[in-house]
């Protein structure tokens, strides 16, 4: 887990070697224990190293392999690295370095693009030809690593992270008024190859990009999501299919283990945490490090779960730490999460990430984490309502949508609303094949679009900010497409993710499953009252953010008379998310 950046030139201009090292000073936090810079011809890259496999110089990046005229940079773990290696070396090839960057170099040379095919793990990376002057760039199947670029005429420019990549300059940084309609309808979610600001892109999952020597480009995805079950899984039972996750699940969480420093667990409470600090447990795990968090309560809503973590915690004797957050912290911890995020994110837990990784970075620097399941195991209230919908943007829209077309007129001047963008890309999407179902069309988008762009977005962001690496082994590209050939009635079975609970009863507490289902609560900013609302206030009504013409005034107004009366579908705070935006812009001096 690491930073990486990089300049492509085609105008014969040399590389800004100087811009280079400001955008990987930059992204310092994801990679403190190293940093380096390599220029080859008309490209240059750079990378910040988070030493995980192989703790020696010799996995230093950007890696070089003269012998083979190849040089790249990488942002990942590929957790298969020691199975590729053994492939590699029968068939001839020496290794210097005992880490995974070697194996990617090496096995781009014996297996061309294709190679990406046979790596199990989260990635983001850009390979150099020395000879050829060809660079290819990818990012892993599910998005878990990120990857933002510029392009001019003349350069392309990459980097992990977009406040890092805004070092390079002369960037547009205007408002993307596409990207802000999906902002503000799609539940904060803005779909590569969109960002919030013009001059900014980012590469889809699944995503290889060739540049050529002259700047000639070209894309494909590499890893499709088919749904349903295959031919020979038709007649399975409900049994049987329990049996086939448990066994992806077990492998998911061993692979994951892969690492030469200890990896812990965030442990929320609920299910899905809690069945991997389970099924590590099973592997023989003893004294793992497992971290909770909570938040003071608001009114009857609680701002924690130890409840649940503690039986866990005791349950498996695992080494528990509890992170208790008191408004005080929390409030400053905000304006900091804030400054981490490479693009505006609403959901309320990123500063209960932001403070957990702060805490759990001075233990560990690798850790489990459980998000994805509820995306592929339909854990979500509005899977239900989708299984026979006869109007499937409809039903979806209702559930998910944080304003519809005629809001967000009211809400944006004239010039930035663009009708119904996130209506047409939802009704787009439901309308490739692969997906026949209406219930899989929503968990379809929800795992290529939705969870990239927002609970793994968030997770990596938070994290990152302290060098702490998250592994996701629900997201394991296996389990993935295993969930989508479960029929959808066993997923969304007893109050959702039934196939899921099936496999935790033979593993975990019951009182962990048959409960309501939790969230990462941060009460005080989903009401938004006391130091919260003035801080929301403070960033809508400043000179700045109305000065810009995007949200109107009135509209604005509305919301501050009584915050709590307008809120979301999925239970957002509509002031926040526009407070969320202002303050983001002022923190990135965009």
């Amino acid at each position: 887990m690491c930073g990486i950046a990089g300049e492509l030139r085609f105008d014969g201009e040399p590389a800004d070697i100087s811009a280079l090292g400001a955008v990987t000073g930059r992204m310092t936090p994801r990679g403190p224990d190293a940093g380096g810079l390599y220029v080859q011809g008309a490209a240059a890259l750079g990378h910040r190293r988070l030493k995980i496999i192989d703790l020696t110089d010799a996995a230093q990046q950007p890696m070089v392999d003269s012998e083979l005229g190849l040089s790249g940079v990488f942002n990942g773990c590929i957790y298969n690295h020691k199975e590729l290696r053994a492939e590699l070396e029968a068939k001839g090839y020496r290794f210097f370095s005992d880490g995974d960057t070697e194996v990617l170099l090496k096995g781009y040379h014996a297996w061309g693009e294709d190679f990406v095919q046979r790596l199990n793990g989260m990635f983001a990376f850009s390979i150099v030809e020395r000879d050829s002057g060809r660079v290819l760039i990818g990012r892993d199947r599910l998005g878990i690593k990120p990857l933002y670029y510029n392009e001019t005429k003349g350069a392309f420019r990459f980097a992990s992270s977009l406040p890092a990549l805004l070092a390079f300059g002369d960037i547009d940084t205007s408002l993307d008024p596409q990207a802000l309609n999906f902002y503000f309808s799609f539940h904060a979610v803005v779909p590569a190859p969109w960002t919030i600001l013009k001059g900014v892109r980012k590469l889809p999952p699944a995503t290889l990009l060739r540049i050529e020597p002259d700047g000639t480009r070209s894309e494909r995805r590499f890893w499709t999501l088919p749904f349903g079950p295959r031919d020979d899984e038709a007649g399975l039972s409900r049994g049987e299919w329990k049996e086939r996750v448990a066994d992806a699940m077990r492998l998911a969480v061993k692979r994951r283990l892969v690492a030469d420093v200890p990896v812990g667990v965030l442990l929320s409470g609920g299910l899905d945490s809690s069945l991997i600090v389970g099924l590590l447990a099973e592997a023989g795990q003893t004294g793992l490090k497992t971290f909770s968090i909570g938040f003071e309560s608001v009114g009857e809503e609680a701002g924690d779960e130890f409840q649940y973590s503690d039986i866990i915690a005791q349950r498996f004797q695992t080494d528990h730490h509890q992170i208790r957050i008191d408004t005080a912290r929390a409030l400053p911890a905000l304006e900091r999460a804030i400054g981490a995020m490479s693009e505006p994110m609403t959901s309320h837990d990123c500063v209960g990430f932001f403070l957990l990784s702060e805490e759990v970075s001075k233990h560990v620097k690798v850790v489990q984490s459980g998000q994805g399941a509820d995306e592929i195991f339909a854990g979500y209230h509005w899977y239900p309502p989708m299984l026979d919908a006869n109007d499937a943007v409809e039903t979806y829209a209702k559930a998910f949508f944080d304003r519809d077309s005629a809001e967000m007129g009211e809400l944006l001047h004239d010039g930035w609303a663009d009708g119904d963008l996130a209506r047409k890309f939802v009704a787009q999407h439901f309308a490739k094949g692969g997906a026949e179902r209406p219930i899989d069309k929503a968990l379809r988008i929800d795992t290529e679009i939705m969870l990239i762009d927002d609970p793994v977005k968030r997770v990596d962001n938070m994290t990152m900010a302290f060098g702490l690496e998250a592994r996701v082994p629900f997201l394991d590209y296996e389990v993935v497409e295993l969930a989508a050939r479960v029929p959808a009635e066993l997923k969304i079975a007893d109050g959702g993710k039934g196939i899921l609970k099936d496999v935790g009863r033979d593993v975990i507490p019951s009182e962990v499953i048959d409960r309501p289902k939790g969230y990462f609560p941060v009460p005080a900013l989903k009401y938004l009252r006391g130091p919260y609302l003035e801080r929301v206030r403070d960033a809508v009504t400043s000179d700045s953010f109305r000065s810009r013409g995007i949200v109107q005034d009135g509209y604005v107004d509305r919301l501050l008379a009584d915050p709590e009366a307008h809120i979301t579908p999925l239970r957002g705070s509509k002031l926040y998310q526009i407070g969320l935006l202002a303050m983001w812009l002022e923190a990135h001096n965009v």
